[in-house]
């Protein structure tokens, strides 16, 4: 149900989009995708980019008679750049279609462009909830973080955890978080015995690891970016808390498919909730791995390559 209410919804989306492009848009569809191609969060844009090109590469590039043609530009995750780009699309590019949106900032800076030039915004990767009410003219292609996130709740105290800390970067997507963890682990007996928020920009975990192991908890909940995993992961061994005993556990964000084989062993023992596993062994997932990696030597795709 909710599959078939996507795709009508994005069907109607491309048909407004074809007719707002008036007389230019009679033979082609632009899509102006926006995303963090370098920076921080350059595996989130990677991903999208490379599985949009797998996508048409599969399935063409011709839809309903329509010439799709993609404008990737590079917001470097800035909110500010993503807004600019926006304009610049709509105004100077005539898109049908805004798209991508690697984090929720990027995708909120976007939402008043999109309104106002009646122009969809398909948001691909940005995951926080309230991103869908902030215009009438955008659709998320990708999920919602407390999805993964009350599963972990769910799953923490039916395995003998009884005290938590949250950890998690300090911006809309760690808060949703928190609250959507925290409200369904106290529903099943838990207890939070500490709530830590950590800068997204040049975050450095050591000192926050340590008010979590002052607070001897039986498990720390960590939220992330797509990314970021790998730091947390390293700090978090080297300051011993594993050897002590407290368990690591979070949303798949953590554990992002493309980047997890470089963690090595610090990521033995985590555990983590998502909607999508390279590792998932249906048929059509193992076809949509195949021709990925063939057709990006080097990369596997992850949950952010799903969305796009």
């Amino acid at each position: 149900m909710v599959r078939k209410l996507l795709v009508s919804t994005l069907t109607s989306l491309m048909l407004s989009a074809i007719a707002f492009g008036g007389a230019g848009a009679q033979d082609r569809v632009k899509v102006g995708l926006i995303l963090p191609m370098t920076g921080p969060f350059t595996s989130t844009g990677k991903q999208i980019d490379a599985a949009v090109r797998l996508y048409m590469q599969q399935n063409g590039a011709t839809v309903a008679g329509k010439r799709v043609e993609v404008i990737l530009k590079d917001d470097a995750a800035n909110p500010d750049t993503t807004k600019r780009l926006a304009q610049e699309l709509v105004v100077n590019e005539k898109v049908n279609v805004l798209a991508g949106f690697g984090l929720t900032p990027l995708a909120l800076a976007t939402a008043p462009i999109a309104t106002e030039a009646k122009v969809p915004e398909i948001v691909m990767a940005a995951g926080t909830s309230i991103i869908t009410e902030r215009s009438p003219y955008i659709v998320r292609t990708s999920f919602t973080v407390p999805q993964s996130c009350v599963i972990v709740g769910d799953w923490a105290v039916k395995n003998n955890i009884k005290k938590v800390v949250t950890l998690v970067s300090d911006y809309a997507p760690g808060h949703d978080a928190e609250t959507s963890f925290s409200e369904r682990f106290k529903a099943n007996g838990g207890e939070i015995v500490a709530a830590l928020r950590v800068p997204l920009q040049n975050p450095d975990f050591a000192p926050f690891l340590q008010r979590a192991a002052d607070a001897k908890p039986d498990a720390i909940f960590v939220f992330v970016p797509s990314g970021a995993g790998a730091i947390v992961m390293k700090q978090f061994v080297e300051r011993g808390l594993a050897r002590a005993g407290m368990r690591m556990i979070g949303p798949g964000d953590l554990t992002d498919d493309d980047i997890l084989p470089g963690y090595g062993d610090v990521a033995l023992g985590i555990i983590t909730a998502h909607f999508y596993a390279t590792a998932h062994p249906s048929p059509k997932n193992k076809a949509y791995v195949e021709a990925f990696t063939k057709a990006n030597p080097g990369m596997r795709p992850n949950f952010m390559s799903v969305g796009g």
